[in-house]
């Protein structure tokens, strides 16, 4: 069963495995649309000086200015910001702050919910969303824009290139972006009328009619998940949406401990289930059958003498390994990870099951202090 989901996953999931959707080619449009970056931000000074430079060095050719939403901070973040871009210049930068979130709205779309308004003042064409960790090549706001035109697409969002250096981040985060893919397979996401719809929320250029056609950031309030609940919204209302990985994209936040990569997992991988037990439970058991039982097999096959185990176990074992091989070669890794993936896929096994734990003791998905409820609780609220 394991060998046969393998060769499913291989050969009918959309391609998952390859990494080879990038922007698509493009051409610079006859006239340059006005663009408003928006970033979010609660408590980054830590990561800001190697992030928001990158935005206001942007060559883009038309105008383009970058709004930083203060969320709450403690830390300086928006007196950093101001000093920031003081000494580099470049692209006009406003830093504002909304206030506490609304009941009913988590702090991230809230503070996207200002700028948009702000920003919604000079009429921009185009919105780029981008978090406050997140680094840009100089071209980055302008070959968006040019693949978003010459695609005619709506949304265009690339996943950003997490930092890989602890032992950690090497052994969690390509998986991180591969089980990402495998749920929700990039190639698929382009076709027109497709019904798989996901978005990478450290980067989304967003058409800004598309986004009041869609009412983002108002429809999707109480997502925890926000960037993929933002590309359905997009997608129910008719937009187009392409999403891959990025050359030029990074996120420069760290990650140097087991445990915060942990926390970044579990604080919303129970709402990506829908706090759902028979979801956890299926997910629990699909994990198992297709990442753990192949070198369970192996063991068994060779404890017990079983060839046909050992090797069904081992086969399942090389197409898994063979699949990841693309993603590990992506972060510039070594491949002897590639055969270490059932060990990481156990970790997201206990991550999963540890964030349905925290959400029944009332933590639910926490972030920098705030925790939310389920969204028909918050509404309930609200």
């Amino acid at each position: 069963m394991s060998l046969a989901a393998w060769l499913w996953l291989l050969l009918f999931q959309g391609w998952f495995w390859r990494t080879d959707v990038r922007l698509p080619a493009s051409r610079d449009p006859d006239a340059w649309p006005d663009v408003c970056v928006v970033v979010p931000a609660r408590d980054e000074a830590a990561v800001l000086p190697a992030s928001l430079p990158s935005l206001l060095a942007q060559d883009y050719p038309g105008r383009a200015e970058v709004v930083l939403v203060d969320d709450g901070s403690t830390d300086g973040t928006g007196d950093l910001a101001r000093e920031l871009a003081r000494r580099q210049g470049g692209l006009p930068l406003r830093v504002v702050s909304p206030g506490e979130p609304s009941a009913g709205w988590t702090g991230k779309l809230w503070a996207v919910r200002h700028g948009m308004e702000l920003a919604r003042a000079r009429d921009p064409e185009y919105l780029l969303l981008t978090d406050a960790d997140i680094a840009h090549a100089p071209d980055s706001l302008r070959r968006l824009v040019a693949a978003a035109r010459t695609g005619g697409f709506d949304l265009v969002s690339q996943m950003a290139r997490l930092r890989v250096e602890s032992l950690w981040e090497r052994l969690v985060v390509p998986a991180f972006v591969y089980f990402f893919a495998q749920l929700y397979p990039f190639r698929r996401i382009s076709r027109p009328g497709s019904r798989t719809a996901a978005a990478a929320g450290g980067c989304v250029l967003l058409r800004a009619d598309a986004a009041a056609r869609a009412r983002i950031p108002d429809a999707v309030r109480h997502a925890v998940i926000d960037d993929v609940a933002v590309a359905r919204a997009v997608g129910r209302s008719g937009g187009r949406i392409w999403l891959g990985l990025a050359d030029g994209v990074d996120s420069v936040r760290p990650y140097p401990r087991l445990r915060d990569l942990w926390r970044m997992v579990s604080r919303s991988a129970y709402a990506q289930l829908r706090h759902s037990p028979l979801l956890l439970a299926g997910t629990v058991a699909g994990l198992t059958l297709v990442y753990l039982v192949p070198p369970a097999a192996v063991a068994v096959g060779a404890a017990a003498g079983s060839v046909p185990c050992a090797l069904l176990g081992g086969a399942a074992w090389l197409v898994m390994a063979g699949t990841y091989v693309s993603m590990l070669r992506y972060y510039r890794q070594p491949l002897w990870l590639a055969p270490l993936l059932p060990v990481t896929a156990f970790l997201y096994l206990l991550m999963t099951v540890d964030s349905a734990v925290q959400h029944r003791r009332g933590r639910g998905a926490a972030w920098k202090g705030r925790t939310y409820a389920r969204p028909e609780t918050a509404a309930e609220e609200g």
